[in-house]
């Protein structure tokens, strides 16, 4: 059996994510589809910054 390997997100990336998600110009599941990150993830990262 292999291991699934989580993967790492740079601290750029997140904040790029997270400002997106704090202006409101796009819904969390278009930004996790742009992204290719789970819309929970975004919503978490939103409420940290």
């Amino acid at each position: 059996m292999t291991k699934i390997k989580r993967r790492k997100f740079s601290a750029d990336f997140k904040a790029k994510v997270a400002l997106e998600a704090i202006k409101n110009q796009k819904t969390l599941a278009q930004l996790s589809q742009q992204y290719d990150v789970n819309a929970i993830t975004i919503a978490n990262g939103r409420q940290r910054h």
